[in-house]
């Protein structure tokens, strides 16, 4: 009795979710796009609050793809850490432009390393690269030892953009010639304050792009965290750096070497043949279980739909960028989620041909299968997590889909398809064997 009392919570429990994936974020949704049609502005300011589709990936619906290479011939900063600051900038300058969910990811290629940037809905790449602008590298250099002080030469320093707290757009007092006023973070100021001192007497060189704009003497050691950048440059010039500067000076100099666009029709059609592969393969595994199974592969079909609908939502609800590979991995998984089942079935007919009641070969096939489920779909996790440390950006959105559809799929056939075959104990189907095909 208490057993079933158990089981029938487990029922409930299982129909919730269904429910709660059919419905969400739908009803949701829609109530949110109606308030809005009202003109309801403060839904905007609040962060739950919002529409959640999928996440489509640039090969699904279309965009540009940029690849940058990063230059550290004039810099000493650690390449991983300096890739990461790029990464971010860049992710904050896509944002700036209104750019719908950039994807900004590092590769290293040998001795080079190179920033990818995806671009979904951005059909016109020379637009992209626009968005993304020239972001000024803002790097200062201090004067070397040299014969000549009419020709001085210049080594670099660790003060680069990366510390730039904020810019402002300023006017000498004068000559009202625009300049551009620095403020450095705490570290920054730190650092600069500590290359004037050891550099009172020198030229401290301020470079753009690796341009020399301007190079003053260090009369003292200057603590408050703040210079000025002074040169021949228009007040529009002006404003356009402050702008860049503010929006993420970049701590390296990026070159972009590759470029390339996916139109829509063809990001289109890669998700209706994905979609199409999606339904038949289902179908068709729905079609062997029932045909193979029977009852039970009715059953395992039903606890397989409920998988697809978890899996579903949880990619809106993370969310996880659907690419091509992403879409196979989770096709994939479906497979693994009936294998389970299928080894299940084949437990519990085992136990029904030793004479087992339908509960106890039930209980029992399950148990029995179960480590066999466990190690495959470990070892499947296993090397997914390999794939996702190891891999480029869309052999990690192929683990990552991989992975959650595993674990959903060891979920639906391991509760939901025994929650559903413990419904019909001490039932008169439970009886007929045919329907078991035992």
């Amino acid at each position: 009795m208490e057993r079933k009392v158990k089981n029938n919570l487990i029922f409930v429990g299982i129909l919730t979710l269904v429910v709660f994936c059919l419905i969400f974020p739908n009803i949701p949704n829609a109530g949110i796009s109606f308030l809005r049609e009202k003109q309801a502005p403060v839904l905007e300011k609040i962060p739950l609050i919002k529409n959640i589709p999928f996440k489509l990936g640039l090969d699904l619906v279309g965009g540009s793809h940029l690849v940058y290479q990063a230059d550290f011939a004039s810099t000493t900063q650690d390449k991983k850490e300096a890739m990461a600051g790029l990464r971010d900038v860049i992710e904050r300058r896509v944002n700036l432009f209104g750019v719908a969910e950039p994807q900004v990811a590092v590769q290293e290629m040998g001795e080079n390393q190179r920033l990818v940037v995806d671009l979904s809905g951005v059909k016109d790449v020379n637009q992209a690269i626009e968005m993304i602008g020239k972001t000024p590298y803002l790097d200062f250099r201090t004067q070397t030892v040299d014969f000549n002080p009419d020709n001085p030469t210049f080594e670099p320093t660790a003060l680069n953009g990366k510390y730039l707290k904020k810019a402002d757009l300023g006017f000498n007092q004068q000559t009202m010639a625009p300049e551009i006023l620095l403020e450095f973070n705490q570290e920054g100021a730190d650092l600069f304050g500590q290359i004037t001192a050891q550099n009172v007497g020198k030229r401290l060189a301020i470079f753009i792009d690796n341009v020399l704009i301007s190079a003053p003497n260090v009369n003292e050691a200057i603590t408050g965290g703040k210079a000025q950048i002074t040169g021949q440059f228009s007040a529009q010039e002006a404003r356009d750096m402050v702008r860049n500067f503010n929006s993420g000076a970049l701590p390296v100099p990026i070159t972009l070497i590759s470029q390339n666009t996916i139109g829509p029709s063809l990001g289109m059609a890669s998700l209706n043949t994905s979609l199409k592969a999606g339904i038949f393969g289902f179908l068709a595994v729905c079609i062997f279980m029932i045909g193979f199974y029977r009852f039970s592969g009715f059953l395992a079909s039903l606890a397989l739909a409920v998988y697809g609908l978890i899996l579903l939502s949880l990619f809106k609800v993370i969310p996880i960028t659907l690419t091509l590979a992403g879409v196979g991995a989770a096709i994939l998984s479906v497979g693994m989620a009936v294998d389970a089942n299928v080894l299940i079935f084949e437990r519990q007919k085992e136990e029904r041909r030793k004479g087992e009641s339908f509960k106890v070969a039930l209980e029992n096939g399950f148990t029995r299968a179960w480590p066999s489920i466990r190690d495959s779909n470990l070892t499947t996790l296993l090397i997914a997590l390999v794939m996702f440390v190891f891999g480029s950006s869309f052999v990690k959105g192929f683990a990552v889909a991989l992975s959650l559809g595993v674990l959903v799929s060891m979920f639906s056939a391991i509760i939901i398809t025994k929650t559903l075959m413990r419904a019909f104990i001490g039932t008169r189907l439970e009886k007929v064997k045919w329907l078991w095909r035992q």
